[in-house]
């Protein structure tokens, strides 16, 4: 979707608090319990996580196995979506399909990291399913795994990988602004760390510049009270946090 069209995903009103993989201070990541307290929490967006089962549904997790979570040494896609249901995330929480997520709250907007290439497929389907297209944003660091999934979803909203997302910063660099835009008209937001190791990507010229090209620039993790403030007072439009608690408190006292 080119950015100065209207997207359901970004409505007119700001600053946009996402839910990095939920609110997990008390429930494990990424599953309805989690998603629940973000929405509660007053989240605008939950951000999540996608990869593909054994048998082809699309299900929500970042890691591509559970070892993190459970401390088993198997990987997603080497179970069907039976089997990864019936395993217990804590508090009463398991694995859920993206088609459960949308459908379990059928008024939030979701932003979907699609991790694989093998996750393209389900991931439309699922979006298509739901009839979500219109409040989700589709993302990857995997270009192909991006591309993939946008062309099964006309019109649908997305950010780009990291490759395409460096030519637009090199561009940027060396002030092309034309070919900045160029990169970018058919994207809605760029969504970034605010460094990585010892580059510091996001800045007042940086987030003014986005601007200029026509998207929003979404900065990721933040947890600290002190760099919501900051970076919102540099004209960031969102904020991908673990704290949805204390990221709605920041925007709110700023009125």
């Amino acid at each position: 979707m080119p950015a100065d069209e209207p997207s359901g995903f970004l409505p007119a009103s700001g600053p946009r608090v996402f839910a990095h993989r939920g609110l997990a201070l008390d429930a494990p990541e990424n599953t309805l319990l989690a998603f629940l307290k973000a929405l509660s929490a007053g989240a605008t967006h939950i951000e999540t996580d996608v990869h593909a089962s054994l048998d082809g549904v699309a299900v929500v997790s970042h890691d591509p196995g559970l070892v993190h979570l459970t401390g088993r040494n198997v990987l997603i896609e080497q179970l069907t979506m039976a089997e990864l249901r019936r395993i217990n995330l804590g508090t009463g929480q398991g694995f859920v399909s993206l088609l459960e997520a949308l459908q379990a709250f059928p008024q939030a907007r979701f932003n979907i990291d699609v991790k694989v290439e093998g996750a393209a497929e389900p991931t439309a389907r699922a979006v298509l399913e739901a009839r979500a297209t219109e409040r989700v944003l589709i993302t990857s660091f995997s270009e192909r795994a991006r591309a993939k999934t946008v062309r099964l979803l006309p019109g649908v909203a997305t950010s780009p990988s990291a490759r395409v997302f460096a030519t637009a910063v090199l561009a940027n660099k060396l002030r092309l602004r034309r070919v900045t835009r160029r990169v970018l008209r058919r994207y809605s937001a760029v969504q970034v760390p605010e460094q990585v190791r010892m580059l510091r990507i996001v800045t007042p010229r940086f987030v003014s510049a986005m601007h200029d090209a026509g998207v929003e620039v979404h900065v990721w993790t933040v947890n600290a009270e002190l760099d919501m403030a900051r970076l919102l007072d540099w004209g960031v439009d969102g904020l991908v946090t673990d704290r949805t608690d204390l990221a709605v408190s920041v925007v709110a006292r700023r009125g």
